[in-house]
């Protein structure tokens, strides 16, 4: 019969250590070689993944929940009030005394092809 062979296995602990932090140290270099050599070899993939990812990481802390009910509003009173303009301009366009001024008329037109707040202000002001 044969003679089973015992093995002996002696751990020594600065050994495996150093072991196992030189594994590491090399993954982390294969990693960043990786990762370097994507970025030379496919940019135009890679630049939108980073801009995706940066702003993550540079995004400044949240803004107070006064400033942000504040701001939103601030774009509620804003669209009211481009609301209110253009009710305005409409009632104007419709009102038959309006068609004899040519002043009206001519904010009307303006008002019409490009729309900026002086001519809704116009509008306003010679179409009543």
């Amino acid at each position: 019969m044969p003679r089973h062979r015992e093995l002996k296995i002696t751990l020594k602990p600065l050994q495996l250590i150093l072991c196992v932090a030189f594994g590491l140290w090399l993954g982390a270099v294969a990693i960043a070689l990786s990762v370097w050599l994507a970025v030379q070899r496919w940019p135009e993939h890679v630049q939108p993944l980073a801009q995706a990812v940066a702003p993550a990481v540079v995004r400044p802390a949240p803004a107070q929940p006064s400033d942000a009910q504040a701001q939103m509003f601030e774009r509620y009173q804003d669209i009211l009030h481009k609301q209110e303009l253009q009710q305005a301009a409409e009632a104007a366009q419709g009102n038959p005394r309006n068609l004899n001024s040519p002043k009206c008329q001519f904010w009307l037109s303006q008002n019409r092809t490009a729309p900026t707040d002086k001519s809704q202000s116009n509008v306003l002001e010679f179409c009543y």
